[in-house]
């Protein structure tokens, strides 16, 4: 009896948890795929990932960043999994909603430019850039030490440029 009732408290624990952040893991799953369907897909996958392992689990002290790096965890694996397809009409909702004078092709080249990134780099430009979270934060989610975060950061930043020119020379 006692047992079942600690079960219903951890259950009721994690929903509420998990609502809370809900949008929050959806934008970060769809930064992976760039599909709403797909990106539903991976946070029901990471959910039920953490509801199982929340239930083994004492406590879980930072859950946003628990949950995060299993979604992220989840979205490489299903990119890894999947053949990469981009539907081209979610990239036009996404670009009209966050159009700040920034040209469509411009925008283009750098999505393309961050599919070229491992599925590991891009993470830390999906969490600096989309999610909006510090080195700090990062650090938490990612599970490495902060300045690991902002050198490796640095790095594919560097390697984002190369891939943005690449990308105009061949345009050209």
């Amino acid at each position: 009896m006692i047992r079942w009732n600690r079960t219903k408290i951890k259950e009721k624990q994690f929903s509420e948890k998990v609502t809370s952040i809900r949008e929050k893991l959806y934008r970060l799953a769809y930064c992976y795929v760039k599909n709403e369907q797909e990106a539903l897909d991976i946070v029901s996958e990471a959910t039920y990932k953490g509801y199982l392992a929340f239930g083994k689990a004492d406590s879980v002290t930072y859950f946003d960043s628990w949950m995060s790096r299993i979604v992220i965890n989840t979205a490489i694996d299903h990119t890894r999994r999947n053949k990469r397809i981009t539907y081209l009409e979610d990239y036009t909702q996404e670009f009209a909603a966050t159009s700040q004078g920034v040209s469509l092709e411009d925008k283009m080249d750098l999505y393309n430019a961050l599919d070229r990134l491992r599925p590991e780099d891009k993470s830390y430009i999906i969490l600096k850039y989309f999610v909006n979270l510090s080195f700090k934060e990062m650090a938490d989610v990612l599970s490495v030490p902060e300045n690991t975060v902002k050198s490796r950061f640095y790095r594919i930043i560097k390697q984002l440029k190369v891939y943005l020119i690449e990308g105009e020379v061949e345009s050209v």
